[in-house]
């Protein structure tokens, strides 16, 4: 269970607070794998900010008792000076793994890194940090994974392995889903809600989620 319980999140502006939604009370479908689908400014990408706890309401809040990925890919939290050893074995703790050598090595394996894993995170490229940080997180086994654009990440070899990893975890996990790759979202999502006017709408049929939304 996802709940959003009175959920408010505005701007402010010059012409006063711009609200995204206001009270907002939504429950997203247990066992579901959920596209979020909006207009552009409808707010897609701040319900997904606050989902994964890299963004906070006003008011209200978000209660779970699933056990949530941050965004896949996300390089948020990677210390530069600390080695990509060094940061996988911090993040495993934060996250309870419990053999944090087999989980150290699964990603360093997945990450590609090579010697460099053993190097501080600085010297890293960006597509290196990326992949580090999607490693550290497609090796953890989280209840829901949030995918923002996550196919992105490094070369097109890397990319293909990264999807087919993400596909592998959405049928033994669940996954919430920000994309504006249609093809991307019927890969990867069975249902969708739509944000529009700061309401969120349910479609357990993709497809008609798909109608509506290139509607607006």
């Amino acid at each position: 269970m996802i709940k959003a319980s009175n959920l408010t999140k505005f701007y402010p502006s010059e012409l006063g607070n711009q609200y995204i939604f206001e009270n907002l009370n939504f429950t997203f479908p247990s066992n579901k794998n959920i596209a979020i689908l909006g207009s552009n400014g409808a707010g897609k990408s701040t319900l997904f900010r606050i989902l994964a706890g890299s963004e906070y309401p006003n008011k209200g809040k978000v209660v779970t008792n699933k056990s949530i990925s941050w965004p896949v890919a996300l390089a948020t939290g990677i210390h530069p000076q600390m080695t990509g050893r060094e940061n996988t074995r911090f993040i495993g703790r934060v996250n309870g793994v419990k053999n944090l050598a087999e989980y150290e090595e699964k990603v360093r394996d997945f990450a590609e890194l090579g010697i460099k894993y053993d190097l501080p995170v600085k010297s890293y490229s960006s597509g290196m940090r990326s992949r580090l940080a999607f490693g550290c997180c497609i090796a953890i086994d989280f209840d829901v994974y949030l995918i923002d654009e996550a196919t992105s990440v490094g070369d097109p070899k890397f990319k293909r392995k990264a999807k087919q990893a993400l596909l592998d975890k959405s049928r033994t996990a669940n996954v919430i889903m920000v994309s504006h790759d249609m093809k991307e979202i019927r890969q990867f999502c069975d249902s969708a809600v739509i944000l529009h006017q700061g309401q969120l709408q349910y479609f357990e049929d993709l497809e008609q989620a798909l109608d509506v939304y290139s509607s607006l």
